[in-house]
């Protein structure tokens, strides 16, 4: 009944404020994101999407409480864990070289076939736009040959965005995939991350559905 996109961005906010409403720490709210995580991948696996990628955190964040990085760098390395017993072709894309990057994702940052890897999974970690970008052009000016400047950016290997889906009622990119995101569209559900249902996603692409896509045509 949908039209399915090829690629979904998720960013997946309110973790925080998801854990201040329930009268826990702020930090204690990223583990309950763990099983919505696992959940949307197995529906998107069914529903045909051929790649998906999730917003782990950002070089931004790290500035957050220490208590808080602890607590999100271990959510992200427990939900490469959980993927590691599922179908999927995983990439992990962040700067690797920063002690902000957990230890334990560094053999995932080459993309590694799980299983059967028939839907592409990728999850930016200690990502930033800025070091996407600007490692582009160091690599570009490096290599000193005459090819496309993207092809230099260390998130060349993630397809065009189709459709980004936002949890926390936030109207913004945060830096989310700037050069594949350029002609997604946009979808944000009020309700916090760890609230995720199926109707979240079965709701964003009866929406996404009726956009007339025409990427600048």
């Amino acid at each position: 009944m949908y039209r399915i996109p090829d690629h979904i961005g998720i960013i997946p906010d309110g973790n925080r404020r998801w854990a201040v409403s329930k009268n826990m720490s702020k930090e204690a709210g990223y583990v309950f994101g763990l099983n919505p995580g696992l959940e949307l991948y197995r529906l998107c696996k069914q529903l045909g999407v051929r790649e998906l990628t999730y917003y782990g955190f950002t070089q931004d964040n790290t500035r957050r409480p220490h208590l808080q990085t602890i607590a999100f760098q271990k959510a992200c390395v427990d939900a490469v864990r959980m993927l590691e017993k599922e179908d999927a072709n995983l990439l992990v894309i962040g700067n690797y070289n920063s002690p902000m990057f957990p230890k334990e994702l560094l053999p995932y940052t080459k993309r590694i076939q799980l299983g059967n890897g028939k839907i592409k999974v990728n999850f930016l970690v200690n990502y930033g736009w800025q070091w996407d970008l600007n490692s582009a052009f160091i690599n570009y000016k490096n290599a000193n040959v005459n090819a496309n400047i993207l092809s230099f950016l260390p998130s060349a290997d993630i397809s065009r965005v189709d459709l980004i889906i936002r949890w926390g009622g936030r109207r913004r990119l945060s830096g989310f995939l700037p050069i594949q995101s350029i002609y997604a569209d946009f979808y944000v559900i009020d309700d916090y991350w760890p609230d995720f249902k199926p109707e979240h996603l079965y709701n964003a692409l009866e929406w996404y559905s009726r956009q007339d896509v025409t990427l600048g045509g």
